[in-house]
């Protein structure tokens, strides 16, 4: 398995697949070849499909700067390797001197013929969750101790970047007000929220609190603000939002939390290397459903749950998102997305809760419902996989064309 880094990746919104891999991909192909007279950037699959709505060709455009780049929109072409794919294109006195077609996996992570999976360099000497569970229980260690143990030394460091920005696109979402950008022209509700959670009873007031902060930052990530992909810019407003609610409301150190953030990274990346993260290959239920997962395990470990316990909670934060769609309204990661992390937060906290009153003890596996949401994505037909063709994307109630 490799390093939870790629889990946790910091850059601009709105999209993990289709803004940070498409512009890393350009400034790697860019820096070999900058003495073109012009460029071709090519989207294939769901990369064209809904890169217009994911900014993927302002991203690409923003590389090449004053240079001459042409986007070329290709959704009728869906490569086999992976559907998020994008070829570049030097060209030089009308003849194409180099070429090269990345892949946009998921999470900001891009391979190609030349920069091959990080997998060929292992973090870790595991292939599964159960696997990890077996060496925690054998040596009487906590998931995070296991990221701590196998991850380079800077992890910790790492780690508490990933938190400090992850607090600041909190804060700076419940700051922040307007429309967010786009066709839909979606107005922020984070602040409104958060200001008025302070107004309802104890109970209400908590959940509303919770409600605002995964608001304010997938409401940054939809903005182009900057966030963390925990595990995508889609989803990263559960994670975040559930770990400040527990320092806040808890009061549990950001010692804690670091630890937390080890383990959910830890979590995210059995998903990524048994099925997918990324919602153009596997439906919704990649994104949202692994950072229910995460943010699940998370807060399980927080209030002193055992690793079997931290499992079934990821268990149940994975399984009960099983065949959720990626439909994105005019390929914007704002309808049904941000709502999704908002109730995908709120149900991390109950999953933890069902999961604390229980030993652990449950029949189906985190890895085999990893398994099941792999399977269950490549059945989902390819109009439900990011590319707007189908689900909510087809709604005209908004008044969109």
């Amino acid at each position: 398995m490799e390093t939870i880094k790629s889990i946790y990746r910091i850059g601009y919104g709105p999209s993990s697949s289709h803004t940070m891999g498409p512009k890393k991909a350009a400034e790697i192909f860019l820096s070999s070849n900058k003495n073109a007279d012009r460029y071709i950037a090519t989207l294939f699959g769901s990369l064209a499909a809904t890169g217009k709505g994911h900014l993927t060709d302002v991203a690409i455009e923003s590389v090449f700067a004053d240079r001459n780049i042409e986007i070329v929109w290709r959704k009728d072409i869906v490569p086999e390797k992976h559907t998020n794919a994008l070829k570049l294109e030097a060209i030089k006195n009308s003849k194409t001197i180099a070429e090269e077609t990345f892949y946009s996996i998921g999470g900001g992570k891009i391979i190609s013929d030349s920069i091959p999976p990080e997998e060929s360099e292992k973090t870790y000497p595991f292939d599964n969750l159960n696997e990890i569970l077996k060496y925690c229980n054998k040596n009487g260690m906590q998931l995070w101790q296991v990221v701590f143990e196998f991850e380079n030394d800077d992890i910790k460091t790492h780690l508490k970047e990933v938190w400090q920005v992850m607090q600041e696109s909190i804060q700076n979402g419940l700051t922040n007000e307007g429309t967010l950008p786009g066709a839909i022209k979606l107005p922020r509700k984070a602040l409104a929220t958060f200001s008025r959670a302070n107004s309802l009873k104890s109970s209400l007031r908590r959940l509303a609190t919770l409600f605002s902060y995964a608001l304010a930052v997938s409401e940054e990530n939809a903005g182009g603000g900057k966030i963390v992909t925990a595990p995508t810019c889609g989803s990263c407003g559960v994670l975040p939002a559930v770990l400040y609610y527990l320092k806040t409301l808890h009061n549990y150190k950001d010692s804690q939390i670091i630890k937390a953030l080890a383990t959910a990274g830890l979590l995210g990346t059995v998903v990524r290397k048994n099925a997918s993260i990324s919602g153009a290959e596997v439906g919704c239920q990649g994104e949202i459903g692994t950072a229910c997962a995460m943010a699940s395990g998370a807060a399980t470990q927080l209030f002193g749950g055992t690793i079997f316990q931290v499992e079934y909670a990821a268990e149940m934060g994975l399984e009960h998102h099983l065949g959720l769609t990626c439909d994105p309204v005019c390929g914007l990661v704002q309808i049904p997305c941000i709502e999704r992390n908002v109730f995908a937060a709120s149900r991390a906290l109950t999953h933890n809760t069902y999961a604390i009153l229980s030993d652990g003890r449950h029949r189906i596996s985190f890895d085999q419902v990893v398994e099941t949401m792999k399977l269950t994505g490549k059945d989902i037909p390819s109009l439900y996989r990011e590319t707007s063709e189908g689900g909510l994307a087809l709604l005209n109630g908004l008044g969109i064309d």
